[in-house]
């Protein structure tokens, strides 16, 4: 829990605070961006919300933020309440963001989605009786997709929970010891008809991405929305090779896609010839940053 005590000094005054356990992970930018910015090393609440539907926002990212520094001088329980019933957070199309982000994964997303044939979780968010509930109700998790090794988080629980079977890369593989299906190689794999697991190794060796149904693009830690350049971006460190991450974002020129659903970053849905226009300039973008650097 946030303490007043600790409450940043960039923050307005008013009811909501950031304290200075703040990782600057940008999740409550993402959720409720009217109230929260990031000021110098973290994010502040630099607007207070008003209204229902910023109130509600401003209660999902406290509860979202995977290291509790969100606080509340005053806490209005039943919106909050509303807020706690609000994750999984739906987004399109059987497709949720599961909230309540772990600070094991840095604060990275993770999603849930709803299929006739078995439901996925994408990455993992922290192990809550609330999300067992909800995910219950769906009607469980049959596969749990990693996009890395970075944001395996409570996987290990879910999949003892519901059975189910955790995906990841072998490259990665040592993150998530007993790992059911261990991927091999780097050729693309149609589990189904609408999952479609493809490699993207770049940002970690055994880095994945999950394209479902043509429409979504689960990227983990490989591609993002960049709203201070309003176009993707891709890792600028933290990079296992470079060469290999340019690679693999061309790769996904080969791919429709409409929404891009990362671990850290933003999420924005397009249409799929803006997304594949993003995609060429991300890589013009990176190739002339990486020639630049090489040459001096």
């Amino acid at each position: 829990m946030a303490d007043v005590k600790k409450r940043l000094a960039t923050n307005v005054f008013g009811n909501f605070f950031v304290d200075t356990t703040c990782i600057n992970c940008d999740t409550c930018r993402q959720l409720a961006p009217k109230s929260f910015s990031e000021v110098g090393a973290y994010s502040a609440v630099v607007r207070q919300p008003e209204g229902h539907a910023e109130l509600h926002q401003a209660y999902q990212a406290l509860l979202a933020c995977p290291t509790g520094s969100i606080g509340t001088e005053r806490t209005d329980k039943p919106r909050l309440q509303e807020a706690m019933t609000s994750f999984p957070l739906h987004l399109d199309r059987g497709v949720f963001y599961c909230g309540f982000n772990s600070e094991k994964s840095f604060g990275g997303s993770s999603y849930f989605i709803r299929h006739p044939a078995g439901n996925w979780l994408v990455d993992s968010p922290r192990y809550l009786r609330q999300l067992v509930r909800a995910f219950e109700e769906h009607g469980g998790i049959r596969y749990i997709f990693l996009t890395h090794e970075d944001d395996v988080a409570d996987s290990s629980r879910y999949a003892k929970q519901f059975g189910a079977a955790r995906i990841i890369h072998r490259a990665d593989a040592e993150a998530a010891p007993g790992a059911e299906w261990i991927v091999e190689g780097d050729e693309p794999i149609v589990v189904s008809k609408p999952f479609r697991l493809i490699p993207v190794p770049g940002h970690t060796e055994g880095s994945m991405a999950l394209l479902y149904d043509e429409r979504f693009l689960f990227s983990g830690d490989h591609l993002w929305w960049d709203r201070d350049i309003e176009g993707l971006g891709t890792p600028e460190r933290l990079v296992w090779n470079e060469p290999r991450l340019l690679k693999s974002v061309a790769r996904l020129l080969d791919y429709r896609f409409e929404w891009v659903l990362p671990g850290h970053g933003d999420r924005i849905h397009l249409t799929a010839s803006e997304m594949t226009a993003h995609v060429e300039q991300l890589l013009e973008r990176r190739r002339t940053m990486w020639q630049d650097a090489r040459s001096g």
